[in-house]
C-alpha cells in the first residue's frame, strides 16, 4: 500500500475540540437556564430559580451522599451557595461557547465538577469513575489544545489588552 492509500480523511481535529467545547458549553449554559426559569425539563417551572426556588436544594439534599452527605446536606438551599453555583454554570457556559477564557474555565469549571464529583463519595453508578471526572478532563484538555480558537473568539480574546495585561484570563 502506498502513504495515499492509508490516509485518513482530511477532517480536521481540531473541529472535533471546536464542537465538543460548545457542547460542552451548552450543557452548563442549559442547566444555568433550566434551573433560572423552569423549563419543564430538570426544574418545574414552580421551581425555578426567578420564582424563588432554590437551584441546589433538590440536588444537595436528596441526592447527595457518601463521605460528605451530611456536609451537602447542611448547604442545600443556602442563598449564597445558591448564588455561587448560578454564577459558575452561567460564566462556565457563556465562556465555552464563546471560546473566551479557556484556563479559567479549565481551572475554574475543573473545580465545579470535582465539588460535584464529591456530592457522591463514592460514586454510585460505578465505583471508580464518573461523568464528572470525564469533564474535567475535558476542560483541561480543550484548553491545552486551545479548542477557543475554533469556531470561537479565543484568538481575538488572547490578543485583547486585558488578556495580554492578565494572562491567567486567556
Amino acid at each position: 500500500m502506498t502513504d495515499t492509500q492509508t490516509q485518513t480523511p482530511k477532517f480536521k481535529t481540531e473541529y472535533i475540540w471546536g464542537v465538543l467545547r460548545i457542547l460542552l458549553g451548552w450543557l452548563f449554559l442549559w442547566a444555568f437556564l433550566d434551573k433560572t426559569f423552569g423549563l419543564g425539563y430538570a426544574t418545574a417551572p414552580e421551581n425555578s430559580w426567578i420564582n424563588g426556588g432554590s437551584p441546589t436544594t433538590g440536588y444537595l439534599k436528596y441526592a447527595s451522599g457518601g463521605i460528605f452527605g451530611d456536609f451537602y446536606n447542611s448547604i442545600s438551599g443556602n442563598p449564597v451557595v445558591d448564588a455561587l453555583f448560578m454564577a459558575a454554570l452561567l460564566l462556565l457556559g457563556v465562556a465555552l461557547i464563546l471560546g473566551i477564557g479557556s484556563r479559567i474555565s479549565a481551572y475554574g469549571g475543573g473545580l465545579l465538577v470535582l465539588l460535584l464529583w464529591s456530592t457522591n463519595v463514592p460514586p454510585t453508578n460505578n465505583p471508580i469513575i464518573d461523568d464528572h471526572i470525564i469533564y474535567l478532563f475535558l476542560l483541561f484538555g480543550l484548553w491545552r489544545v486551545r479548542a477557543g480558537r475554533t469556531f470561537g473568539l479565543g484568538k481575538w480574546w488572547s490578543e485583547t489588552k486585558l488578556v495580554k495585561r492578565f494572562p491567567w484570563l486567556e
